[in-house]
C-alpha cells in the first residue's frame, strides 16, 4: 500500500496563501464529500483564503445537506492558488486549465495518471474520502462537518459497504467518523430517500432498453438525448442506473450508454472482472469493477448502438467474460 505524503502535503498547505479545492466534472458523492470535508478542515485556519469549486453547471441536489454545499462555486477566483483535486483520475476531468499549477492530487483510482505535484493516491482504499481522512487527520482535528462529508463519500462509493474494497479498515474509518459527529441515519436518508421524479422516469426508459448478450453475461442499457430531455433529467438523475443491469443474476458486466453534449458517456460495472481495461482502451479509467469514459461527439458515427457494439467487441477481444 502506498505511503501517504504527509510531510509534502503539510509543506504545500503551510506555504499557500490561497487554496482551491476541486472536484471532478459531473460530480458524485465521493468527489464532493471529499472536497467539502477538506474544505471544512482547512477552513479552521483563518489565515488562508480557501475556495471549493466544481466546473459542472448542475450538482446532485440530494447532497445539499452536506456542510458548506452552498459555498461550491463554478469558477475559480484565485489565479495562483494551491490546487487540491479530489477523486479525479486525470487532470482533464477537473474542467479547468491547470497547466503549471501546483496540485495535491487526492484519489483512489488505480488508473490515476499521477498528474499532481504531490500525489496522495491509494488504489486499495474504498473512497477518495478515506485517503483524505487518513492524510488530513494528522494535520487537523476532524470535527462533525468534515466527518459528515467524509462518511457520506465513503458510504456512497462503497455502495453502502457492499463493494470488494470494503474491509476491516473501512469499518474502522466509518466508526471514527461517526465518533467525530457523522450521523449514519441522516446521511443514509439523504442518499436513499430523496430521489427526484425525473430519476424514476429516466430509469424506466433505461430499463426498457435493456439487452442481454453472450448468454446473458453482459447487459446493456442506453438513453438518447431526446429521452433524457423528455424526462426532465440531468446527469445526477442517472446516477446508479447501470447498477440495475449489473444486479441481474446472470450478468457479469453491465454497460450503460447515454448521449450528452460532449458525446456518448459510457458507464461500466462488473461483479468481479476488470472493466477498467475497457475504459483505458478508450481513454477513460476507473476501478476494477466500476469504470467509464466518453466517446467524443462525432467519433462514433452510428450513435448509441454503434457505441454499444464497439464496447461489446472490446470486451470479447479482452476476454473479460472468461476472466477468472
Amino acid at each position: 500500500m502506498s505511503e501517504l505524503p504527509y510531510e509534502e502535503v503539510k509543506e504545500k498547505i503551510d506555504s499557500a496563501e490561497t487554496i482551491t479545492i476541486l472536484s471532478h466534472l459531473n460530480p458524485d458523492a465521493d468527489t464532493l464529500g471529499t472536497a467539502l470535508g477538506i474544505y471544512a478542515l482547512l477552513s479552521q485556519d483563518k489565515s488562508k483564503k480557501i475556495e471549493v469549486v466544481n466546473a459542472s453547471a448542475s450538482l446532485p441536489l440530494h447532497l445539499d445537506f452536506l456542510p458548506n454545499f452552498k459555498k461550491i462555486k463554478h469558477h475559480m477566483d484565485y489565479a495562483e492558488s494551491l490546487i487540491i483535486s479530489c477523486d479525479c483520475g486525470s487532470i482533464d476531468r477537473l474542467g479547468f486549465e491547470l497547466e503549471g499549477r501546483d496540485i495535491i492530487n487526492i484519489d483512489h483510482h488505480q488508473s490515476n495518471t499521477r498528474y499532481g505535484s504531490v500525489n496522495a493516491v491509494v488504489a486499495e482504499y474504498a473512497s477518495a474520502s478515506q485517503v483524505a481522512f487518513a492524510l488530513f487527520k494528522t494535520l487537523y482535528p476532524v470535527k462533525a462537518d468534515a466527518a459528515t462529508c467524509f462518511y457520506t463519500a465513503l458510504l456512497s462509493d462503497t455502495r453502502y459497504f457492499t463493494t470488494t474494497s470494503v474491509n476491516e479498515e473501512v469499518f474502522s474509518v466509518a466508526k471514527s467518523l461517526v465518533e467525530a459527529g457523522a450521523a449514519p441515519d441522516e446521511i443514509a436518508y439523504h442518499l436513499t430517500q430523496r430521489r427526484s421524479l425525473a430519476s424514476l422516469r429516466i430509469l424506466e426508459k433505461a430499463l426498457l432498453s435493456l439487452s442481454l448478450h453472450q448468454e446473458a453475461k453482459i447487459a446493456t442499457l442506453m438513453l438518447t438525448k431526446e429521452e433524457i430531455e423528455a424526462a426532465g433529467a440531468t446527469v445526477p438523475d442517472m446516477e446508479g442506473i447501470v447498477d440495475y443491469a449489473r444486479s441481474l443474476v446472470t450478468v457479469e458486466v453491465a454497460v450503460f450508454a447515454m448521449e450528452s453534449e460532449q458525446g456518448i458517456r459510457i458507464s461500466l460495472r462488473s461483479k468481479k472482472v476488470d472493466v477498467s481495461k475497457v475504459a483505458l482502451a478508450f481513454g477513460g479509467g476507473g476501478h476494477k469493477v466500476a469504470a467509464g469514459f466518453t466517446f467524443p461527439r462525432g467519433e462514433i458515427q452510428g450513435g448509441l448502438q454503434e457505441s454499444i457494439d464497439t464496447i461489446l467487441e472490446k470486451i470479447e477481444e479482452l476476454g473479460l467474460i472468461n476472466e477468472k
